[in-house]
């Protein structure tokens, strides 16, 4: 292995066991209310959205697989936090949005979570560096979205 490709795979760890550590952290936070992290993640997702999606963009900008991923917006659908209707091109493609209930309710975890993301990431990295970190994560993020998709969502 040649030390770029080790330096490289020294990085990757290093940014797995940055993201675990912190992960655990924000879980263990008292700011989730009756949500999981997860189904955080999809309102967040939906949050930033101006219109409605399908499930395939939805499963395109989370960890899940598609099965599971389509089990939660089910639950989540059931507890009134999401909404299903049709698309308006073409009437027969189901699109996903935030109810009402479900905006109101991923604007008060939003702000609490990101309290704590601020309070943690200032607490270990001095501005320039959340600075230089936000650049590289951009890069990688603009990067990866042009690779091929993750295993767990290439139909089966």
């Amino acid at each position: 292995m040649t030390s770029r490709a080790r330096l490289a795979n020294q990085a990757w760890e290093s940014l797995l066991g940055a993201h675990a550590a912190l992960m655990r952290e924000f879980a263990a936070a008292e700011v989730w209310e009756d949500l999981s992290m997860r189904e955080y993640d999809v309102l967040y997702t939906l949050a930033k959205r101006a219109d409605p999606i399908s499930l395939g963009e939805l499963n395109r900008h989370v960890l899940l697989s598609q099965p599971a991923l389509s089990r939660m917006v089910d639950r989540l659908v059931a507890r009134g936090l999401l909404l299903r209707g049709r698309s308006a091109a073409d009437g027969r493609s189901v699109r996903l949005s935030l109810s009402p209930a479900g905006a109101e309710l991923q604007r008060r975890v939003g702000l609490a979570h990101g309290a704590d993301v601020a309070r943690a990431l200032s607490a270990r990295l001095d501005r320039d560096e959340l600075e230089v970190l936000a650049r590289i994560c951009r890069r990688l993020s603009a990067e990866a979205t042009h690779a091929a998709p993750l295993p767990s969502q290439v139909p089966a």
